[in-house]
């Protein structure tokens, strides 16, 4: 805090950002203005799948599928109920017929099939096993925007009642469609929730509606910069339309920690009497630094997700570190200058002064003294019983999380939408009452020149595997030919991943790839496993830079990594739990597929993570600051507790709450993403900040800030610190250390 009777020093990067605040804040409004315009039309371009490896076997064997044997990969089928007459039924057959005629001359649509065409081995599988339903299946050709179109145009005229036959449309691409559909306006309405209840939560925190307004308006600018952002990356990649649910959550999430952390440092400086100037100058030294800090740590969580070939995961990452960005830049840039122009006024509307209306006013001097002492009760209480704790929360967080050791891994399929979606229904109905489940075998590809007897014995030799029901095809195309393996069980359980080790180690005298839902998971997981190890250490190691930059100590970042990551073991299994066995699936609306989608726990852990490292700064800044000015270790970390917990509690419910609003979607994966994430928010700040944290601080005593020679000088000269210590010392730290605000 700066003392009254100094004169306020002010950093290089304080003199810039608030030299014309005016006009800082004019051209941020523009910017955001051509922002909204270049961001237009964004969620249009985005893809609703990315969950395969682009560079897998059975990602080449789906796309040579489909560009030799378009009608080998339908994705678009019309379910045909006769009521109860059979599909057998002339009247129905000849209606069926009709149908299939329309579809056949719709502009975008080749291969078009039916049970009423289809060759007797065939047959079967396109027929209900109840005999009164039937299926037409069609391939809609282009880009996945242009299918979606096609699909718009041609499926109200199929739609509905046809005669004898009611007609309902599904396949991949009505999933796809309708999902992405769902995502846009579950998002829109996850949007309508957060903003107003965030609103009266930042109310509350800082009792002032002008300082309420400031984090909202950081929010707003870092999603319409990240809408923008997205914009221009589909003019060279795929981005997932699942991604701009985290530019909403971490966007709102952030730019409340970040401002929050920013203002009441800011409100800290005015009360202790500094001027405004001054007091954003000491602000950005401390917790600007923090926040800085803090994004690059976020930022490296979710870059970790790059490392992954599934676009669906790099969207995140590309999504994530825009909107990390963009809010730790508004909050550096933007907010200090708002400081400067707003003064005293930023406690104007001081809702608590007027709910105290007649009573004794309350100094300023004297609230922020008594500010925090319920946490200092608890930091004492924590530390008194610190084997206690540390041991109890321990226990209780691995027991959390004992769940996950059960989780299967499946694919994304029509159950992440409501059960009472079109596309859903219609495969559901497929499921239940069809013979084999059209559309989950595995195909393999044949390439190279062969003869009708060694396409037999291949045949044979396949159809002899195990796990094998039947065999159907050849179908010969050139030099290509395919055959479609039924399993004998679910397209995508064990026995079926299984297949396809099998049918990929069966000798050929052709070259072979297997594809289908089962290959398409086994390349994902196998895909995952090998980048994995990768990418945990990659956050690891960095996270240990970053943290000792941070403390100079080298027993804090191990501390940190290990007890962030064990903040995640109650999100988790509650995922398991919930989602995967289906317990809850009634009260919070949706169809447990009875397995995870394989890229989840790694978005999960990623922004988790991260989000966990971003408490973890502003608790250790703090404890830092105040040991680097007592050299008093169990009062740093009181004092660390006393001044944060509420920020970070406080903090962790609004960036709860936004995931739950995110939460409330109507798609399993969003609704797993956003109320998985809330909970590990909140476990973090409550559970592990609070209890943990300070227990294992005082566990490890004084040694928590050893560090060798050689690393502690590498610390005095690039370390950041929230410390603005004395004039003179400060000098010297500003001259050692790298260029950063203030």
């Amino acid at each position: 805090m700066n003392e009254v009777n100094r004169p306020p020093r002010v950093g290089g990067w304080t003199r810039f950002v608030t030299a014309r605040p005016r006009l800082s804040l004019l051209v941020a409004l523009v910017i955001t203005a051509l922002a909204v315009l270049a961001g237009s039309g964004v969620a249009d371009r985005l893809g609703s799948g990315g969950w395969e490896d682009p560079d897998a076997e059975s990602t080449y064997a789906t796309k040579a599928l489909e560009r030799e044997f378009p009608a080998s990969q339908p994705n678009l089928l019309l379910l045909v109920d006769a009521g109860d007459a059979s599909v057998d039924d002339p009247a129905v057959a000849a209606e069926a017929q009709r149908l299939v005629s329309r579809l056949t001359g719709e502009k975008g649509v080749v291969g078009v099939g039916s049970y009423w065409q289809a060759d007797p081995s065939a047959a079967p599988a396109l027929r209900a096993e109840d005999g009164h339903e039937a299926l037409i299946a069609a391939r809609i050709t282009g880009e996945e925007k242009q299918m979606g179109e096609t699909l718009d145009r041609i499926a109200p005229e199929f739609r509905g009642a046809h005669g004898p036959v009611e007609v309902s449309v599904g396949g991949p691409v009505a999933v796809r469609h309708e999902m992405q559909t769902t995502i846009q306006e579950d998002l829109l309405r996850a949007e309508v929730i957060a903003l107003p209840v965030t609103l009266v939560l930042l109310v509350m925190v800082f009792g002032s509606a002008v300082a309420a307004l400031l984090p909202l308006g950081i929010g707003i600018v870092a999603i319409l910069g990240t809408n923008a952002v997205l914009r221009g990356l589909t003019e060279f990649t795929d981005v997932s339309v699942f991604a701009m649910n985290l530019t909403t959550a971490l966007g709102l999430g952030l730019a409340v920690d970040y401002a929050l952390f920013i203002v009441r440092r800011f409100r800290e400086e005015l009360t202790g009497g500094a001027e405004p100037l001054a007091a954003v100058g000491t602000t950005l030294r401390t917790a600007g630094r923090t926040v800085l800090f803090s994004a690059l740590t976020v930022a490296v969580s979710l870059a970790a997700m790059l490392l992954f070939p599934q676009y669906f995961l790099r969207s995140f990452a590309y999504a994530g570190i825009a909107v990390v960005l963009l809010a730790a830049a508004a909050a550096l840039i933007l907010l200090p200058a708002a400081l400067v122009l707003l003064g005293h006024r930023v406690n104007a509307l001081d809702l608590r002064k007027l709910l105290r209306r007649g009573r004794a006013k309350e100094s300023d001097g004297a609230a922020a003294a008594t500010e925090g002492k319920g946490w200092a009760r608890t930091a004492n209480l924590v530390m008194r019983r610190a084997p206690f704790f540390a041991l109890g929360t321990t226990a209780v967080l691995i027991l959390l999380g004992l769940p996950f050791l059960g989780v299967k891994f499946g694919t994304a399929d029509d159950r992440q939408l409501p059960s009472s979606a079109e596309s859903h229904v219609v495969q559901q109905h497929i499921r239940d009452g069809f013979p084999g489940s059209p559309g989950g075998g595995l195909e393999v590809l044949a390439e190279g020149r062969a003869t009708q007897a060694q396409y037999a014995e291949y045949k044979q030799r396949i159809g002899a595997l195990p796990e094998v029901l039947r065999v159907d095809g050849p179908l010969v195309k050139g030099e290509s030919a395919y055959f479609t393996v039924l399993p004998k069980g679910e397209a995508v359980d064990d026995p079926a991943q299984g297949l396809v080790g099998d049918l990929r180690a069966t000798e050929a005298p052709f070259d072979t790839k297997v594809t289908g839902a089962a290959a398409v998971l086994v390349d994902s997981k196998d895909a995952i496993a090998e980048r994995l190890p990768l990418a945990a250490a990659f956050i690891a190691i960095v996270t240990l830079l970053l943290v000792f930059l941070l403390t100079g100590s080298v027993l804090i970042p191990i501390q940190a990594v290990v007890l962030n990551a064990l903040s995640l073991t109650a999100m988790f299994g509650a995922v398991v739990w919930v989602f995967q066995d289906g317990h809850l699936s009634g009260l919070l609306g949706f169809t447990s597929p009875g397995s995870i989608e394989t890229t989840l726990p790694v978005l999960m852990f990623c922004v988790a993570f991260g989000l966990s490292m971003d408490y973890g700064v502003f608790l250790l800044s703090r404890i830092k600051e105040e040991y680097d000015t007592t050299g008093d270790h169990e009062e740093a970390v009181r004092h660390g507790l006393q001044r944060t917990g509420g920020l970070i509690t406080a903090a962790a419910v609004i960036l709860a709450v936004v995931m739950v609003a995110i939460g409330t979607s109507r798609v399993t994966n969003t609704k797993m993403l956003g109320l998985g994430i809330a909970l590990a928010v909140l476990m973090d700040a409550m559970i592990v900040r609070s209890l943990l944290v300070p227990a294992v601080m005082r566990l490890t005593g004084r040694a928590t800030w050893w560090a060798p020679g050689p690393l502690r000088r590498l610390h005095d000269r690039f370390g950041l610190s929230e410390s603005d210590g004395a004039p003179e010392q400060a000098e010297a730290e500003e001259r050692d250390k790298v260029a950063v605000p203030g």
